[in-house]
């Protein structure tokens, strides 16, 4: 085709007449399933909501704290920083790897600053081998 058979008014007339872009919805054909899978239960994650523990005072966590790394035993924790829905994360299961007065170490050697804690309890064992 050569310039002298483009008519720009017959180009114009299809876009505004013809042609019906589907805008987003031709590229969901390259979503993977595993991508549209993490999709789906990132959704879930955050319609979950986790509600506030009771704050307690900083004796009652280094209580908790103590009696945790002494006998090796797990917490719960609740840190009281929020997402931006102002809605809590989830509890977090963890050994106390170590701990001073103002931090405490966790799983994978991560730090978190005592302040930060809402709320921490022991994690309740359970004898799976139906001795007592």
């Amino acid at each position: 085709m050569n310039e002298k058979e483009f008519d720009l008014g017959i180009v114009k007339r299809f876009f505004e007449h013809d042609y019906h872009d589907r805008g987003l919805m031709k590229w969901q054909g390259f979503y993977l399933s595993d991508h549209t899978a993490a999709l789906n239960q990132q959704k879930i994650q955050d319609k979950q909501q986790y509600p506030p523990k009771p704050q307690q005072s900083l004796s009652i966590v280094g209580q908790i704290l103590l009696t945790a790394y002494t006998q090796n035993q797990p917490v719960n924790l609740q840190l009281n920083t929020v997402d931006h829905n102002n809605q809590h994360f989830a509890t977090i299961t963890t050994p106390i790897l170590g701990y001073n007065e103002a931090t405490i170490v966790i799983a994978n050697h991560q730090f978190i600053n005592i302040n930060d804690i809402q709320h921490i309890e022991l994690v309740r064992s359970t004898n799976w081998t139906g001795n007592q």
